[in-house]
């Protein structure tokens, strides 16, 4: 005799992409922003990580492009609800900008040019999760997606990675940033639907 009743076959199973929820996928990449599109020369361009004792790390456009490099291919994840899978990125991952750095911090404030910032557990930048990103699609980062560089952190909502950064403040305690000051969620976990506060 069967465990299964004749003719039940369960919940069909979805033909399309796997996607967080309340996400729908696109092909095109929308540019969101929450003020105007800083324009930063190269020759005056630097990134800063600064530690909790206010040592800082810094490294010029030169520097930055002397260190080993990576090609991640990722799903981003918008918390305005648009999904853009399989996308191709080159970029200094955060390892290796924070193989020299000593720190006791838990929190890191992700600082851009033009003033907007962005908070995030310091775990959240290791082990292969995040980079500092300036290709996108084999081609140098246009302005308008954060070029020169952003933030690459795809296993969170894409507000958390920051266009046009400039630096990480390493921190004792988690100080809200731009978005999140205004209402979003502190962590911002798009497979938990985390998009604002209380979410």
């Amino acid at each position: 005799m069967g465990i299964v009743t004749p003719g039940f076959r369960g919940r069909p199973r979805s033909s399309g992409p796997d996607l967080p929820p309340g996400q729908y996928l696109t092909h095109d990449f929308p540019v969101l922003s929450a003020g105007p599109t800083p324009r930063v020369p190269m020759d005056r361009w630097e990134f800063v990580i600064t530690t909790e004792t206010s040592r800082a790390h810094r490294w010029t456009w030169a520097d930055m492009m002397a260190l080993p490099s990576e090609t991640p291919t990722v799903d981003i994840h918008c918390v305005t609800k648009w999904s853009k899978l399989g996308t191709t990125w080159q970029g200094v991952s955060l390892d290796t900008l924070m193989s020299d750095v000593d720190t006791a911090a838990d929190y890191a404030l992700v600082q851009s040019y033009g003033g907007y910032t962005t908070n995030l557990p310091l775990t959240d930048l290791l082990d292969g999760q995040a980079w500092l990103a300036y290709k996108f699609d084999g081609e140098d980062l246009h302005p308008e997606h954060g070029g020169p560089a952003r933030m690459l952190i795809p296993h969170l909502y894409f507000w958390k990675s920051a266009k046009w950064v400039r630096g990480i403040q390493l921190r004792f305690d988690n100080e809200p940033g731009f978005w999140e000051t205004a209402g979003y969620h502190d962590y911002g976990d798009p497979w938990r639907e985390q998009r604002y506060q209380g979410d």
